[in-house]
């Protein structure tokens, strides 16, 4: 990959990339199927990603006619990254299985290393028989919906596919290496102002925050909505905040400490709660919800907006869902795409049925909302929520923050950039956007003094 890099770095020509021979074999971060038992009997807080992640040579799979090989410059840590690395809710190798089953090129997936990651910046170094809008050259960030475009269930909403899966996670070959194999339809052009590292962390969390309140398919917010975003500081609500101010809305920010409450001051939010400061015990014990603190939260809201939100955007799942439930205004809407504190959720249906609340279910996004979602971050509208960068040698300590909740916003990875703040192409844009725009979640967590360059 040595060779790509330096064609990368002098600019190369489409012709000069199909020259350089694709290596046998690349780097990558993955876990191994014979050590998918590893954890058995351990808590999931105290399963480590340091022990299951492994960074070393895998095979080049041969690329399909509808497919690119990047040269991954950057990525970045999700939380599916965890949930593979810890083996949870189960080993992701069944996936993978069960894409094998799809014929020939399914059958590629179904190894004995899953090479994960979910998101990438980078170059295209090749591209199959069926490709027609990419080229060897091209710089591209990449999302992570996994669709076939064969199939008729993918062509009103790609999410609603039968056969959508997420890349890097119910697939192999993955963002976190030194070469991604990526279906075309996941390609879009990098935003021209950004560095490698800030031009990977966005696609999968702020095109998910996209389709959540811009989307019709999510809560399709209009100009004036108020929306409370829990984890505001976070991968998703990072985005959100963000989006929901681009589009004329109020943001109401939930986050667990001053220093996040600083941070949402410092990009414009106003209205915050320190959900820790306010000591919320929405559960009285583990099986009973307590009213009154739903009440007191409604309250709060209340006093920083006047009024109850029109939207909430929903994540955390069971530690949250009763109250968002409860706080949403009378026909209002809880948008939910995960539930990182459970999945088995309890709310009062009486305050949903009798008062007209709706619950929107949310997944990632389609291409066509990824797409819009790159577009608003390549005309500086919104920002990468980049905080701090680990080398590809380090990701089980990425994943190991992430999984730990010790983060802000999001962790990128250089992959194969050999140092930060490369990639930039356009210079002058980025000066007329400005770098305390860009790198605003860096700059709060270097202010704090944490190491924001590992």
């Amino acid at each position: 990959m040595q060779e790509f890099l330096e064609a990368i770095n002098a600019g190369a020509s489409s012709e000069e990339f199909e020259a350089i021979p694709i290596p046998e074999s690349y780097r990558a971060a993955h876990v191994k199927r014979d050590e998918a038992a590893m954890f058995e009997g351990v808590e999931s807080w105290d399963k480590d990603p340091r022990k299951s992640l492994h960074v070393g040579d895998v095979a080049t799979p041969e690329l399909g006619p509808n497919e690119a090989y990047v040269a991954v410059m950057a990525s970045s840590i999700n939380f599916n990254t965890v949930w593979s690395s810890i083996f949870e809710p189960l080993p992701t190798f069944g996936f993978l299985d069960r894409l094998a089953r799809e014929g020939k090129w399914g059958a590629r997936h179904a190894r004995d290393e899953h090479i994960v990651g979910s998101d990438a910046s980078g170059v295209v170094l090749r591209v199959g028989s069926a490709v027609r809008n990419w080229k060897p050259g091209d710089r591209v960030t990449v999302h992570c919906n996994h669709v076939d475009d064969q199939d008729p269930t993918a062509h009103d909403d790609s999410m609603l596919a039968a056969n959508q899966r997420i890349w890097g996670f119910e697939t192999n070959f993955g963002g976190l290496a030194e070469l991604a194999v990526v279906r075309a339809n996941q390609l879009m052009p990098m935003p021209t102002h950004l560095t490698w590292e800030e031009a990977a962390v966005n696609a999968l969390c702020a095109s998910t925050s996209y389709r959540m309140l811009i989307s019709p398919n999510g809560a399709d917010m209009t100009l004036g909505d108020k929306v409370l975003v829990w984890g505001a500081t976070g991968g998703l609500g990072s985005y959100a905040v963000q989006l929901i101010q681009a589009a004329g809305g109020t943001a109401i920010g939930v986050v667990s400490s001053q220093d996040k409450v600083d941070l949402l001051h410092s990009i414009g939010v106003e209205a915050v709660i320190d959900r820790k400061d306010e000591n919320y015990q929405f559960w009285s014990d583990a099986h009973t919800q307590d009213e009154s603190e739903w009440r007191r939260f409604g309250k709060k809201i209340r006093s920083l907006i006047g009024e109850d939100p029109d939207i909430i955007f929903e994540h955390p799942g069971r530690s949250t869902m009763g109250a968002s439930v409860f706080a949403v205004r009378r026909g209002g809407t809880v948008v939910t795409c995960a539930a990182t504190s459970g999945y088995m959720i309890e709310y009062d249906n009486r305050h949903l049925w009798m008062k007209l609340k709706r619950i929107v279910s949310s997944h990632f996004a389609n291409y066509q909302e990824a797409w819009a979602m790159n577009k608003l971050i390549d005309e500086g509208r919104i920002h990468p929520a980049l905080s701090t960068t680990f080398r590809l040698n380090d990701v089980g300590e990425a994943a190991l923050q992430v999984h730990h909740n010790q983060h802000e916003g999001k962790l990128g990875v250089l992959c194969l950039a050999p140092e930060m703040m490369m990639g930039v192409a356009d210079k002058d844009k980025r000066e007329r956007i400005g770098e305390d725009k860009i790198m605003a979640f860096e700059n709060h967590a270097a202010s704090l003094g944490k190491e924001t360059r590992r």
